[in-house]
Formats: structure tokens, sequence, C-alpha cells
């Protein structure tokens, strides 16, 4: 078997966003950890789009933070670009979006893990695992060396088995000049794992000389910025525009015209791509009355002159890609650096896990990132954070880390992933959540900063940082309470410029739930909100809390009424095959997830209310 190496608390396979949080959260709480990559140069690779965030994808960053990860500390230190999406709409649906320099970004997460005590690179290709009496006990790499250990993670990415598709041609790789992880993928189904394959894709890269920006929509950054960390002192860098694009007629005659070479249409390619990213064939198919389609050109980076182009991902050869980009206004004379290309791989649908990430057939082995079959940085980041924490807990005997529905988007992504049959790359968007006006963005810090400081990922500065802000929330909602003003007519000139008058005196709380009434306005009102001097995050959440006091109420209670279902504990040696009076297709889900309450049952795809009916009896009894 080669030589043996030293034993290791944590084996973490795979260096991206999801295998970086992996090994930084389970270093920092004191494990020791290998964390083992195809290639260390290419540790938090940002292999599609260079940016972090966007709608929901910014609220799970901001988790991240929260519970004490690296990701949003990473994009703002590494910024050229921050936005606040969707700003004029509702707070659940506001999202900060960062273009990141890639090269930074790679660098800061390389320097984290270097300066983290605990952690151990390895280049190599993890093939195996040594399992015993369905525990894992070690792993092997491509050289036959055993690595000792007690938990794996793995976070294989696009990697495991993967095969890039350029027009009709293919060949076996993870990423464009990676090598793809082989040998592992058999070794799970041995296990007795279910082993299927999905599908992805990024745009091709140009150089930036070749741009004529005249052609095109200037898009800026935000002048008034925002950060994702919760920590102060966040870095103000100079900024850089992207840049819109459509697509033409004549792009939409070149796709058509080439779908033959497709390997999508030829059926090359079997696994299924995201709905929600699909590639520009599929959206010139797919929306045949649509004349154009959005492009934008967005900045690599501030030290090189590669440039992605975002919504014109695609499989088709390398000589219509040129045709394609060159249809597009200010790209007639675009140079491309990077061919676009299609990846299919191989992943663990995550039924096979727990809420934990730990796999259901092998203890001490977790799963985060794409094999559970997401897609995103954001997505994976999250999911590395929590199989992270969950692998130390493992291995000290601690209760695992499990979050709910109501509490985050991380613990809304976790149960659809565990609960619900993934056939396609699952992406996190405000639309998933049933609880999506409380779990934003702006208080994932007032959501997660508990947990993060009860596991100890979050120190005491941070904790007590946390603490005076949330103290400074309560006390000025307090103060707009209780503070009156007068139907005066200096106050009533105030209010007309913003649509708004009052006949008689009002609360000022009163007053900021009306549509046109910010904590802008409030401090023109009441001057002594000056004297208070308050962050910018204090009062847009004291404006949040304030004006959609009514709709949070009533999302609280729809948690209260979804907790009842929780409360029915199902357990796990239930013989579904043995109850009554619900269907045979029905009693065949319920033994593949095997839920662990009545609220999870519920939300298995083909379970209705009437099976839900007969599990309460049955438990009951």
């Amino acid at each position: 078997m080669g030589y043996l190496e030293n034993q290791f608390d944590v084996i973490v396979v795979g260096g991206g966003h999801a295998g970086c949080e992996a090994a930084i959260a389970s270093a920092r709480l004191g494990a020791k950890v290998l964390l083992c990559s195809l290639n260390l140069d290419n540790i938090a690779l940002m292999p599609c789009n260079p940016a972090i965030g966007g709608p929901a994808k910014s609220t799970l960053v901001r988790e991240i933070d929260a519970l004490g990860g690296v990701m949003g500390e990473a994009a703002d230190a590494t910024y050229v670009q921050m936005k606040m999406l969707n700003s004029s709409k509702g707070p659940a649906v506001r999202a900060l979006r960062a273009q990141s320099d890639k090269k930074e970004y790679m660098k800061y997460m390389r320097n984290i893990i270097e300066g983290t005590d605990n952690i151990y690179l390895k280049q190599c290709c993890i093939t195996d695992l040594i399992v015993k009496d369905c525990e894992i006990t070690g792993a092997v790499d491509e050289y036959g060396n055993e690595y000792k250990t007690r938990t794996v993670i793995l976070t294989t990415g696009t990697s495991l088995d993967g095969r890039i598709f350029i027009g009709l041609n293919s060949y076996r790789a993870g990423r464009l000049g990676e090598m793809p992880a082989i040998g592992l993928s058999e070794s799970l189904r041995k296990l007795g794992f279910t082993v299927k394959k999905l599908k992805t894709g990024t745009p091709c890269r140009i150089d930036k000389r070749t741009v004529d920006y005249s052609k095109m929509t200037v898009q800026p950054g935000d002048e008034e910025l925002h950060f994702y960390s919760f920590k102060p002192d966040r870095p103000v860098r100079p900024q850089i525009p992207c840049y819109l694009t459509r697509t033409t007629e004549e792009t939409h005659k070149i796709i058509k015209e080439n779908l033959d070479k497709s390997p999508m249409y030829q059926g090359l390619i079997h696994g299924v791509g995201p709905r929600y990213c699909p590639s520009i064939e599929d959206k010139i198919v797919r929306f045949a009355s649509n004349p154009s389609h959005h492009i934008f050109i967005e900045p690599e980076g501030l030290g090189t002159y590669e440039l992605y182009i975002q919504g014109f991902s695609t499989s088709l050869p390398a000589d219509v890609q040129v045709k394609m980009v060159r249809s597009l206004p200010g790209l007639e004379k675009a140079h491309i650096i990077k061919p676009a290309y299609a990846v299919e791989y191989d992943y663990i649908p995550a039924v096979q896990t727990t809420h934990s990430l730990m796999t259901k057939n092998v203890k001490g082995l977790f799963c985060a990132g794409q094999i559970n079959g997401t897609s995103g940085y954001e997505e994976a980041a999250a999911q590395g954070l929590l199989a992270g924490i969950n692998a130390y807990n493992y291995i000290n005997g601690s209760e695992m880390l499990e979050l709910s529905r109501s509490s985050s988007y991380l613990g809304t992504l976790v149960d659809d992933l565990v609960t619900k049959d993934i056939e396609e790359p699952y992406r996190m968007l405000t639309s998933r959540s049933e609880y999506r006006l409380l779990l934003r963005q702006d208080n994932a810090d007032a959501r997660l900063t508990e947990i993060g400081h009860r596991i100890g990922l979050i120190d005491d500065i941070q904790f007590n940082r946390y603490r005076a802000k949330q103290a400074e929330i309560k006390r000025e909602i307090e103060i707009l309470s209780e503070t009156k003003v007068s139907a005066s007519n200096e106050v009533n000139n105030i209010l007309a410029k913003y649509e708004e008058h009052i006949d008689k005196g009002m609360k000022l709380a009163e007053l900021l739930k009306r549509p046109n009434i910010t904590y802008q306005v409030i401090k023109k009102l009441d001057y002594n909100t000056d004297i208070r001097n308050l962050s910018k995050d204090v009062t847009d959440e004291v404006e949040v809390l304030i004006k959609y006091d009514g709709y949070l109420k009533r999302q609280e209670i729809q948690i209260e009424q979804a907790s009842k279902l929780e409360k029915y504990r199902i357990p796990d040696d239930v013989d579904y095959s043995k109850i009554t009076h619900i269907s045979t297709e029905t009693k065949e889900k319920l033994a593949k997830i095997r839920p662990k309450n009545l609220a999870q049952a519920s939300r298995i795809g083909g379970v209705k209310p009437a099976d839900i009916s007969v599990l309460m009896v049955m438990l009951s009894k």
C-alpha cells in the first residue's frame, strides 16, 4: 500500500470554495486537517464568473460570515466592483454582488489557509476510501499512499470523473487545463452510493484590448459601498465598470445553423444542465420568440486582459464561438483567449446524506458543494463550512449542527438537497424560501452570530461588537416608538417633498411605516438622531424592522405553525412498508429519504397531506 502517512482528524478532498471553508473551519476549531487538491495553484479558483453574491447568494455569503466563515471577508478584500441589486425593491430580494479580482481572491484565500495552524496541503488525487464497519478509517491517493483519518469531506466540484466538451470533441478533465479525479466514483459505488451525472458550462474569455466599449452600455459600481463581512473597517478599493451588450439577429442565425455541432443537441452529454443558467444555444431554442438577450462584459481582475462574457455560455465548436462573439455589438474584432466549454461530472444525490451533510451509508464521510448537486460558489462555500464544523463535531462526539429552514438560507439549501431528489444543478433562489422576508442578507448576523460564537468560530471581540449593534437597534426602535412629532407647518413642509402630510401628532415609528418615508426623512424631522450618530447598518435595520413589522410577525406565526410538525419526530427504524393507508410510492420515498420529522416528510415530492395525517396518527399511538 506504500508508506503510511501520519493520522489526520479530517481529510478534505478538493480545494475549491467548499474545500477551503471546510478545511479552515475544522482547523480553527482544533482539528488536524489534510487538504488535498489536484492542483494547489488553483485553490479557491473561480472557474466560471469571477463574482460573489447576487440574488439569494448574497444572503448565503452573509450567513457564512455570521457563522465564522471566510468567503465574505475574501470578497470584501478583493472586489473590483460592488453593486447592490434590486435596491429599489423590498428587503427580501435586495442582493449585494461583488465582481472579484480572480487572482487576488485566490491569493487571499491561500494566505488564510497557509496562515491557519493545523492545515496541511497535499497535491494529489484521492482515489479510494477505506471504510471499516460502515465508518471511515482512511483514504488512498493515486500513488498508493494511505492516509489514516476519522473523517473525510468530499468537495470534488466538477472534477469527479469530469469530461469537457467543445463542439463534438471531448476529453477527460474537470476544468479547462486540469486533470479529472478518476477512481473515487468507483470507490463510492462499491460503498453502495448512487452516483449520477450533471452538466455545467462556462463562456469564453476575451482580450479587453480588442473590445469597442463605445458600442456598449456602461454598468458602474455603487458610490455608496456595502460589504459582506460584519467585521468593521472593510477596504475601500478602486472600482472598474462592467458593460452591457446584446445578442443580435446574426448571433441567433449562427447558433441555429450550428446546432448539429452542439454536444447537447447531439446527445453526447447525458447530464442535466442548470435551468437558471442555460447555455446561449439553449436560450435561443427555448425562447425562440425573444429577438435579443442581455450579455454582460465583466473584468476578471486588475492585473489581466481577460474579460468574462456573462450570459454567453456555450459548448459549440471553437471556430463557431469566434463567429458568435464577433456578432455582438462592440466585439466585432474580439480575440478569444480561452474557449467556452461544457463539463459533465459525477455527483452523489444528496438524499443519501443527513442535514449535517454526513452520509447515511458511511459514518464520518461528508459531502459538500457540487458533489451534492448544487451550482455556485456561494452554495458550495456554505455547505463546506457546515461540513467542516460537523466533521469536527463528529470526531469529538459533539452534537451535529443542523440548521432549520426558518433560521437561514443555508438551512433551506441543505433541507432541499437532503429531502428532494435533485435532478439538475441546484441554485439558491429567494423563491425557494417560504421565510424569505425574515431571512434577509442584512440580518444574517442577528440570526446566526450566536451560533457561530457558541461553536467557536466567532471570537469574543466580534461577538461583543455584534451585541452592541443589536442593542443600538433595539434602543433606536424604542426611541422612535416613543418620540412624537407635531402636525406643524415645518413638519408638513418637509413631508410635502415626499408626498406625505399629517393632520395630527404622530410617533416617528408610525410615520416610518409609510411607503414614501425613509429613516433619512426621519432624521430631518428629529434632529436628535444626529446626536445618536448611528451607523448606516443600524439605521437600515431599524427601518426594515419598523416598516415591515406586520409582515415579519406574519412570517413568525407561519414558523410557529410549521414547528408543530417538527415536534413529531420519526424514529430511524420505522418500517414504512408495514404502514397501511398510504401508497406504495409514498412508502418507497419515505424509506429512501427517512425524514427525521413530519415537517421534513411533508416536503418530500409526492407525499400528500393525507399521508402526513396517517403518519401523525401512527406517531401519536
